[in-house]
């Protein structure tokens, strides 16, 4: 029998694969008996940590309560999540909620929103959706294809949608210069020099990340811009739409990363800590105006058959209290800077570490061959996948990020419950893994 007989899971044979038979707080447990440290929340997603019996309780009620109900039907696991989400987290313009199993479901959902509601106006040609060059939104066709991420799409281009993209604001690598002073004013004159070669007419929504995910590995955009930017999209009748699938929630310190930039998107969409890796859920928040004119036009917002689980429902609506309850979100700034200074102490003048960015408890650390030109290394060396084995042999869980073009970051977005020993156990491993690695190369 050769060794791909052999693979049980994924459906792609990984050589990092590792079987973990319990987990509890910020630590996994193999099924040999290691300890591991979660650094990344498992993809960017727990953020009370793992094990949480009133979590499970609240499941097991629901399971016994509503197994199944038709997710436009309201259940009082569904009214609660509700109540939640409108009374403690959701900013007030953001009216509307629709569920989904996940933050692909639900950017795929405001999509469909941001067209219909074009459509609905008497516009049907506003049908561009605008994505940014350096982005990632999720893993069907569709957002695999307008998504800036090349790695994800390999295999796919002659069939997904093909991009319409601004640049990706990155004052590392702005090509003005690393960290500008103009670099703000050159990306807000790429996204109006490519409205206007589209025409704002034919452009339904800009659908954005407001500090990127994992793909781009943290990355803030320059003071302001956010605010200029949707101006420019009201002035040209654009929606904004926001992936908060991972920023959302608590995890950059505030509720949302919009609301960090003083921005009000017309949709807003957020995943991952909802539900805090205890069940499927997503959301797709939107306001009256865009609800209230698509249903006058007569045109449906299709459920999805497992959104708004009961079990769901009741899982987020624990996670999310116990957020508030206990204080959690309170403890990312601080621990975010614990790290962010530790991390510059240790390896801010590391030969291989281009920059160290981030908000929160969302930290990128980029890896280039040459740090004076920003020069990647090859692709074929696999120094993300170095740095991930060598910090599992050290016991931290370092969560690889990087689009193929941008290819060689590590995230840090670990469970907001986590403590000094945490934070000097994830610093030490990152330091060694990466020496490591940049040995091999």
């Amino acid at each position: 029998m050769n060794d791909m007989e052999l693979v049980k899971w994924p459906f792609l044979k990984q050589d990092w694969g590792i079987e973990f038979a319990s987990s509890k707080g910020a630590y996994l447990h193999t099924k040999d008996g290691r300890k591991i440290l979660d650094a990344a929340g498992g993809a960017i997603v727990s953020n009370i940590g793992y094990g949480r019996e009133e979590v499970a309780d609240a499941i097991a009620r629901a399971v016994r309560n509503n197994s199944y109900v038709l997710p436009p039907f309201l259940t009082p696991e569904r009214e609660k999540l509700l109540d939640e989400l409108r009374e403690h987290w959701l900013p007030p313009h953001l009216s509307r909620i629709h569920l989904s199993s996940g933050g692909s479901e639900a950017n795929e959902s405001a999509v469909k929103l941001a067209i219909q509601y074009q459509a609905s106006r008497g516009k049907p040609e506003k049908n561009i959706i605008l994505t940014r060059s350096l982005s990632y939104h999720g893993t069907t066709l569709n957002l695999s294809g307008i998504s800036g991420h090349e790695s994800r799409k390999r295999g796919l281009e002659s069939y997904v949608p093909k991009p319409i993209t601004i640049e990706t604001p990155y004052p590392l690598r702005c090509p003005l210069g690393k960290y500008h002073p103009d670099a703000k004013d050159y990306y807000l004159d790429n996204l109006k020099q490519t409205i206007r070669e589209i025409d704002p007419k034919n452009i339904a929504a800009l659908l954005m990340e407001p500090i990127n995910g994992s793909s781009g590995g943290a990355i803030v955009p320059p003071d302001n811009y956010w605010l200029e930017a949707q101006e420019i999209l009201k002035e040209n009748d654009i929606l904004l739409i926001a992936d908060e699938v991972m920023t959302g929630f608590g995890r950059v310190g505030s509720d949302f990363a919009s609301n960090t930039f003083g921005i009000e998107p017309d949709i807003l969409i957020a995943g991952k800590g909802m539900g805090g890796g205890y069940a499927a859920i997503g959301g797709t928040y939107s306001t009256d105006k865009i609800a209230d004119s698509i249903q006058k036009a007569g045109y449906e917002v299709m459920f999805h058959t497992f959104a708004a689980l009961p079990q769901s429902c009741a899982a987020s609506s624990e996670v999310l209290r116990i957020l508030r309850d206990e204080k959690h979100c309170e403890n990312v700034n601080p621990m975010g800077d614990k790290i962010m200074q530790l991390l510059n102490s240790e390896i801010g003048q590391h030969p291989h570490v281009a920059e160290i960015r981030g908000m929160g408890l969302l930290i990128g650390i980029e890896i280039v061959e040459d740090k004076s030109n920003l020069k990647p290394f090859d692709e074929d060396k696999k120094t993300t996948l170095k740095i991930m084995n060598k910090g599992l042999q050290e016991g931290v869980f370092l969560y690889p990020g990087g689009t193929g073009k941008y290819r060689d970051i590590i995230c840090l977005g670990p469970a907001f419950i986590i403590g000094d020993t945490e934070v000097d156990l994830m610093v030490k491993a990152l330091k060694e893994s990466i020496d490591y690695a940049v040995s091999l190369n």
